[in-house]
């Protein structure tokens, strides 16, 4: 039998494909025809020897092979990217201050910053999890040289939007949510202090479906949001991006709840002209959030993607 040996190149159209939800948006990211990357596609399920594709309404879902193919190229990309970055940039040296919105701190932070420590050693590397005004403020006053942030619409002079991801409404996992809009009685609201752009998309959805509120926990951290919302003190609103067991996003239309808009995702940089330490972290950030959005910004049929 014949060994299979993989283009990185169609691996890295793939991923991009299923990443942005279109194949049309992969070829934009990989300089190439849209018809060069429908060309891969094919390579790669005949390399393959199963579909990895399946029709699904409009667009294309991966099929049980195209899932465990999505999973084996992020891996085989990574470390190819990984050595080369080691090798090409072994003197890349300096210091790099990066900041993350808490949603992002107990899963991304470890993720990317080992893989990048792991390739350059000699670059320091001061990391903060703050909130989103607060980084906001940081990067534009150049205290941090990277920020990764939530946004209404509001930009800095230097930004990448990266995707959106929609907002919902939180309740406990175990205990039952004691409210319902049929009662009258006001919901009881678990959130962050102030300034908070999902309490103000929260209320602002409430208010407009006249359902009244009340503040029922309010706390500094996530930490104490999750620990309120599974004690059953209330509902909360965040995203449904690495939610912890405890709690579990709520449908829509359960207990009457309003419909919540989606929120962006923006890496902000203090400066256009990066030094190449921080502008291969920021590489490294973007790969990786852009990974845990995909199945955000995929087309809506079956997280289908457009052919």
């Amino acid at each position: 039998m014949s060994r299979v040996v993989f283009d990185l190149d169609v691996l890295r159209s793939f991923v991009a494909g299923i990443e942005l939800g279109s194949f049309a948006k992969a070829a934009e990211r990989v300089g190439r025809s849209t018809s060069a990357v429908s060309a891969q596609i094919k390579k790669l399920e005949e390399q393959a020897g199963t579909p990895i594709l399946r029709k699904a309404g409009r667009g294309l879902a991966l099929t049980e092979a195209g899932e465990t193919m999505l999973a084996y190229a992020r891996r085989l990309l990574d470390l190819n990217d990984e050595a080369a970055a080691a090798v090409q940039g072994v003197e890349l040296e300096g210091w790099v201050r990066l900041g993350l919105q808490e949603d992002f701190g107990e899963r991304l932070l470890p993720e990317v910053l080992g893989r990048f420590a792991r390739a350059h050693p000699k670059v320091r590397i001061e990391a903060r999890v703050v909130r989103n005004a607060e980084l906001v403020e940081r990067v534009t006053s150049g205290r941090l040289d990277l920020a990764l942030a939530w946004s209404d619409g509001m930009r800095t002079a230097h930004c990448d939007r990266i995707g959106e991801v929609p907002m919902c409404w939180v309740g406990p996992a175990s205990e039952r949510v004691e409210w319902d809009a049929a009662s009258r009685e006001p919901m009881p609201l678990v959130t962050l202090d102030m300034p908070c752009l999902l309490r103000s998309a929260a209320t602002a959805a409430l208010d407009h479906a006249g359902i009244a509120w009340r503040v029922a926990f309010i706390s500094p951290s996530l930490g104490g949001l999750w620990a309120a919302t599974a004690a059953g003190l209330g509902i909360t609103i965040r995203t449904p991006l690495d939610l912890p067991d405890k709690v579990r996003p709520m449908s829509s239309d359960e207990a009457g709840l309003p419909l919540l808009p989606k929120l962006d995702l923006v890496l902000h940089r203090a400066e256009a002209e990066q030094s190449p330490a921080t502008k291969r972290l920021a590489a490294i950030v973007l790969r990786a959030v852009r990974r845990s959005l995909g199945e955000y910004n995929r087309a809506p049929a079956e997280a289908g993607v457009e052919a």
